[in-house]
């Protein structure tokens, strides 16, 4: 434990603690690894011993990082990242493994959306690198997928502006910016935000339909 000690007064940092699932089938392997994690600086959500468990666990604690052994006595530990990245797209999953042979494809890497893949053993400070940077791709990534989610709905939201406009200016004769006077002044006087009246004035079209979700 002195090792481990020394190397963490060199290593650990500021940063704010990552959350981390280990998920090591031996046991022994996985108290050293808490142990190290936290004398890090990291926080251990969960602590597993199989596939199954690890995609069960980063499903309910939501960690920002799953360290994952690739071989796990109920499958392979890449199945159980894929799956991981299906259900909890926001949590990084950083593979490691005894077999320093081991190579994996594009196609692994793709699926299990993994930001790294060590050897083990892994020096400390190489340990602690990788995961504070898994965590922080990791968080870049749902922001950029949050980003594009909000351009998206805002897009959709001015096509609907732009569709009632067009109803208002066929109903009343009046010009586009007359109509989205129209729109802004009915938002403001119902303290109704202007999509909701947009939605309204499409609603009102005979026949309108409203698009599934």
């Amino acid at each position: 434990m002195t090792d481990l000690e020394t190397t963490a007064a060199t290593t650990n940092t500021a940063s704010t603690a990552t959350r981390i699932l280990i998920a090591e089938d031996d046991a022994a392997a996985r108290e050293t690894l808490v142990e190290l994690l936290v004398s890090l600086g990291h926080t251990v959500v969960g602590e597993v011993g199989s596939g199954r468990e690890a995609v069960k666990g980063a499903s309910s604690l939501h960690p920002d990082v799953v360290l994952l052994d690739v071989h796990m006595p109920d499958g392979s530990g890449i199945e159980a990242a894929e799956e991981i990245a299906r259900a909890v797209p926001g949590t990084a999953v950083v593979l490691f493994s005894g077999d320093h042979s081991l190579m994996l494809s594009d196609r692994e890497v793709d699926s299990t959306r993994a930001i790294a893949y060590l050897p083990k053993p892994t020096p400390p400070n190489v340990l602690d690198a990788t995961l504070r940077m898994a965590a922080a791709r990791a968080r870049s990534l749902r922001e950029a997928e949050k980003e594009a989610s909000t351009a998206k709905n805002r897009l959709e939201e001015r096509k609907l502006i732009e569709r009632a406009k067009g109803i208002l200016m066929r109903r009343t004769g009046s010009s586009e910016q007359e109509a989205y006077s129209i729109l802004r002044r009915t938002s403001q006087d119902r303290s109704v935000p202007m999509l909701e009246i947009a939605k309204a004035v499409l609603e009102s079209e005979p026949g309108y339909r409203a698009p599934t979700q």
